[in-house]
């Protein structure tokens, strides 16, 4: 699908204003850019604007562009403006050509509904109008215009981000609800690489451990004073208790060191023997 938005008027170009003088085209221009970026997130959209920053580009020029880009659909953005103080005028409204057929006036009642919808004013409803761009098309051509420059509140709103992309949404829901547009798909994040084993892995840790039990009681006061015992005669000990209270002197990674010890344990007296996990 091609779409070609149009921010209406230009920088020197006469559109409304606001009364402390806020162009149209400051508001339009902004409304274009974020609908547009809206668009890139369609597949196969492609998105023009007959409009510039750098020049005022004159009506004719801009549905001629149109038509030679044999674009899908064209709108055109504007804001309304009643009188030339504040006042209460207020609201919504969309364009179409007074002969328009049944899928140009389709897509003005979808941009309409969302408008209202996403901005919270009044509908003044889907109009017909002889206006230039929606006459010299060749394509369903609407026009809509996004509230009043001579309504204070309108006016403040026209000012913010959060409204302009609001106008901007209503126009890119619309057009994704009348021509079935599919959004694209978002690639799933890639996993990291497993990384190659190394060709001589080391060989695995042994998680057994070579324990040397010195006693074994059912009374905890007694296994204390056999820990008091092995301590005054140079050996570490503490109880753990399994259902008796048990007192071990050490644990090794090694079966030779557990042995030592349980030899050194004997020549004092004391029975011990190895448990392993």
């Amino acid at each position: 699908m091609k779409f070609m938005l149009d921010a209406g008027h230009g920088y020197n170009t006469a559109g409304k204003r606001t009364i402390d003088g806020m162009r149209e085209y400051e508001f339009t221009r902004k409304v274009a850019a974020f609908a547009r970026d809206m668009l890139t997130s369609y597949q196969n959209v492609t998105v023009y604007f007959a409009h510039s920053d750098d020049r005022d580009v004159p009506l004719q020029e801009r549905t001629n562009a149109a038509n030679t880009l044999n674009v899908d659909t064209y709108v055109s953005i504007h804001a309304n403006a009643y009188g030339s103080t504040w006042n209460d005028a207020n609201g919504i409204e969309t364009y179409v050509y007074t002969t328009n057929h049944q899928e140009t006036y389709q897509l003005a009642q979808k941009v309409q509904n969302n408008m209202v919808s996403l901005t919270g004013l009044r509908s003044r409803g889907v109009k017909t109008a002889n206006f230039h761009v929606l006459r010299e098309t060749n394509m369903p051509a609407i026009l809509v215009e996004c509230g009043f420059m001579t309504n204070r509140n309108e006016a403040g709103l026209m000012r913010t981000d959060d409204y302009q992309r609001k106008c901007a949404q209503a126009i890119v829901n619309a057009l994704a609800a009348q021509y079935n547009l599919t959004k694209k798909q978002t690639p799933p994040t890639p996993k990291p690489p497993t990384p190659n084993p190394p060709s001589n892995p080391p060989p695995p840790v042994r998680s057994d451990l070579f324990r040397v039990q010195a006693g074994a009681f059912s009374e905890k006061s007694n296994a204390d004073a056999h820990v008091t015992k092995l301590k005054s005669d140079g050996f570490e000990a503490f109880v753990f208790s399994d259902g008796l209270y048990k007192v071990q002197a050490g644990a090794f990674s090694e079966r030779k060191n557990a042995e030592a010890l349980v030899a050194r344990l004997k020549a004092k007296g004391y029975q011990a023997f190895i448990l392993t996990d």
